[in-house]
C-alpha cells in the first residue's frame, strides 16, 4: 500500500491510511460477522458441551481409543500411500511431453469437484460386493484407503509438479555436466526442492483424511468408521451430547495443529522464485514404459471409480431409469439440490468478495478464511444443533451451513487475485478522469474475473454435493440428491442399489457441469483443493 500511495503529500499520508482502515474494517464486517455465528460460536458452544476438557475415562475406552487410533492411522497411511504413488506420477507428468498432457493436467482436476457420494458409490462398484473387478474389499481397510487416494493422490501429483517447476532448468543441467546420474540428480537437486510443496500437501491430505464423513460413513463400515462418524452416531442414535462434545473437542485439537503447520509450510511457499523451468522433453526408448505406467497408475486411483460410477449408472438405466425420473422423491431432490447450491452460491460470492476486499495485503483476515477448512463439517453442524435449537429446522441455517463451507474458496481465488493486481495501472486509470466504477469494470475485473470463476467452481462443487451438514439440519422436505443416495444404499434389494448408482451419476454430472460451465477455460491454472 505504500508503493501505491507514494506520489502523496507526507501530511495527507496518515489521513489516507486510517481512511484505508475504515474501510477494510467495513467491508470486513460483514464476513466476520458471519464466521462469528457460524463458526466460531458454535465451536465454542461445542466445547462447553465437552465440558472444557477431554475425560481420561472417555480415553480409557477401548472402543473409542480403536476407533481414535484408526483415524489416525489411515489418514497416516493415506499419506504415506500418496507420496510413493504421487511423486513418480508426477516426475513424468513434468518431464516428459505427450500427447493430451495438458488435458491430463486439467482431468486432475476432477476429483476435486466430485462430491464424496460419488466417490464412495464408485469405489463400491469397483470393489463392493458383486464389484466390477471381482474383488470385495467391504468390511476391510482398505476400501477407506482407495477412496481417500481417489480425492488426495492429485492434490500430491499437483502441488510436486509446481515444486519440480522451481527448479531452474541450468541447475540440472550443471548436474548431469558433472556426470551425476538420473538418479543422484533426483535425490540432490530435484527432491530438496520438490520437499516443502510434498509436506504441505500431505499436511492437507492428514488433514481431509482425517476429519472425512462420506467416505468413511459408506466404506469404513461398523469396524473401519473412524471419529467423525462416531460422533454423528452419538448424536443422532444415541443422544450422548457429552462424549460427542468430547470428541469433537479432540477433533478440534488435532485438526488445528495440523492446519497451523500447513499455514506454517503454505507461509514458506507464497513467493516462489520465478525461474525458468525445464521444458518436458518427449520420452524415448523406456522412459515410454515409465509414462505409460504412470498414467495407469493414475487411471486405477483417479478415474476408474467415476468410469465405473458411469458404467453401473448406465446397466440401471437400461433396467429402470425413465421410472425413476419420474419418482417424486427424486424430482424433489433435483429441486431442492438446485435451489440450495444457487442460493449458498450467491451468499458464498458476496461474502467472499468482502472478505477478499477486507483481507487484501491483511495476514490476520486472511488466515481466518481458512476456518471453515480447519473444522470438519460433522463438528459444525454438531455446534450449530447446540447453539440454535430453535432454528435447527430452519432454511436459512441449512443454507447459511452451505455458504460456510463454500465461500472460503472464493475469498482464497479472489486473494491471491488481488495481491498479483498492478497497482499501477488502476492508478494510470484515474489520473485520466476515470470513475472507480470504470476502473473496476476496465481495468481490474478483467484480471480478478478467471480468479473469481475458479472460486465459484469450487464454491458450487462444495454446494452440491454437501452430505455431512445435510444430515445434521436438513428435513424430509429438504431432501437432496445426497440425502436421497444415503437412504436408497441403505435400503435392500438390487433395485434401490440400481437407483442409488444413477442418482449418484446424476450428482456427478451436475458436478461437473458447475465446474465446466463456470471454470473449465482457466482449469489449467488451479492448483488448489475442494477447501477442505
Amino acid at each position: 500500500m505504500a508503493r501505491r500511495m507514494s506520489w502523496l503529500p507526507t501530511g495527507h499520508l496518515p489521513r489516507v491510511l486510517m481512511i484505508e482502515g475504515s474501510r477494510k474494517l467495513g467491508l470486513a464486517l460483514l464476513p466476520l460477522a458471519f464466521l462469528l455465528l457460524m463458526s466460531v460460536l458454535p465451536l465454542l458452544r461445542l466445547l462447553q458441551e465437552g465440558q472444557g476438557s477431554i475425560s481420561p475415562d472417555l480415553l480409557r475406552d477401548h472402543y473409542l481409543q480403536w476407533r481414535i487410533s484408526w483415524s489416525l492411522l489411515q489418514a497416516a497411511a493415506s499419506c504415506v500411500a500418496a507420496l510413493l504413488i504421487g511423486l513418480p506420477i508426477a516426475w513424468c507428468l513434468a518431464r516428459y511431453h505427450f500427447p493430451c498432457r495438458s488435458l491430463t493436467l486439467r482431468l486432475l482436476m476432477l476429483p476435486f469437484v466430485m462430491p464424496t457420494l460419488v466417490a464412495a458409490m464408485g469405489v463400491l462398484a469397483l470393489f463392493g460386493p458383486h464389484g466390477l473387478l471381482g474383488i470385495n474389499l467391504q468390511d476391510t481397510p482398505w476400501l477407506l484407503l482407495y477412496g481417500n487416494l481417489f480425492f488426495n493422490l492429485p492434490l500430491v501429483i499437483r502441488a510436486a509438479c509446481e515444486g519440480l517447476a522451481q527448479i531452474p532448468a541450468s541447475r540440472l543441467a550443471a548436474a548431469r555436466t558433472l556426470g551425476a546420474t538420473p538418479w543422484r540428480v533426483f535425490w540432490r537437486v530435484e527432491w530438496p526442492a520438490v520437499r516443502p510443496w510434498l509436506w504441505s500437501a500431505l499436511c492437507l491430505v492428514f488433514l481431509y483424511c482425517f476429519s472425512g464423513f462420506g467416505l468413511a460413513l459408506l466404506l469404513g463400515g461398523q469396524r473401519y468408521a473412524t471419529v467423525e462418524v462416531e460422533i454423528y452416531q452419538l448424536v443422532a442414535y444415541e443422544l450422548n451430547l457429552a462424549d460427542a462434545g468430547a470428541l469433537a473437542m479432540l477433533m478440534l485439537l488435532l485438526t488445528g495443529a495440523m492446519a497451523a503447520l500447513y499455514a506454517w509450510l503454505e507461509r514458506r511457499l507464497a513467493a516462489p522464485l520465478k525461474v525458468d523451468p525445464l521444458p518436458p522433453r518427449r520420452p524415448q526408448g523406456r522412459e515410454w514404459l515409465q509414462l505409460l505406467a504412470a498414467l495407469g497408475m493414475l487411471l486405477l486411483f483417479a478415474g476408474l471409480p467415476l468410469l465405473a460410477v458411469l458404467w453401473r449408472a448406465g446397466q440401471a438405466w437400461a433396467g429402470s431409469g425413465f421410472s425413476l425420473l419420474q419418482d417424486e422423491d427424486v424430482r424433489l431432490a433435483l429441486g431442492n439440490t438446485a435451489r440450495f447450491s444457487l442460493l449458498a452460491l450467491l451468499l458464498a460470492a458476496v461474502l467472499g468478495w468482502l472478505h477478499a476486499l477486507a483481507a487484501r495485503g491483511g495476514l490476520c483476515l486472511r488466515a481466518l478464511a481458512f476456518l471453515p477448512f480447519v473444522v470438519s463439517p460433522v463438528c459444525v453442524a454438531f455446534g450449530l444443533l447446540l447453539l440454535y435449537p430453535q432454528w435447527s429446522a430452519s432454511l436459512w441455517l441449512l443454507l447459511a451451513s452451505y455458504a460456510l463451507l463454500a465461500y472460503p474458496f472464493v475469498a482464497r481465488s479472489l486473494a491471491g487475485a488481488l495481491d498479483s493486481l498492478p497497482a499501477h495501472w488502476p492508478q494510470a486509470a484515474r489520473s485520466l478522469g476515470a470513475r472507480p466504477w470504470r476502473v473496476f469494470y476496465r481495468v481490474e475485473w478483467p484480471l480478478l474475473r478467471p480468479a473469481f470463476r475458479r472460486g465459484l467452481a469450487f464454491a458450487a462443487a462444495t454446494a452440491l454435493g454437501e452430505f455431512a451438514v445435510t444430515l445434521f439440519l436438513s428435513r424430509p422436505e429438504w431432501l437432496t440428491l445426497t440425502t436421497l443416495i444415503y437412504q436408497r444404499l441403505g435400503r435392500p434389494g438390487a433395485e434401490n442399489a440400481g437407483s442409488a448408482m444413477l442418482l449418484s451419476c446424476l450428482l456427478m454430472l451436475l458436478a461437473l457441469l458447475a465446474f465446466l460451465i463456470i471454470e473449465w477455460p482457466s482449469a489449467a491454472q488451479a492448483a488448489e483443493r475442494r477447501e477442505p
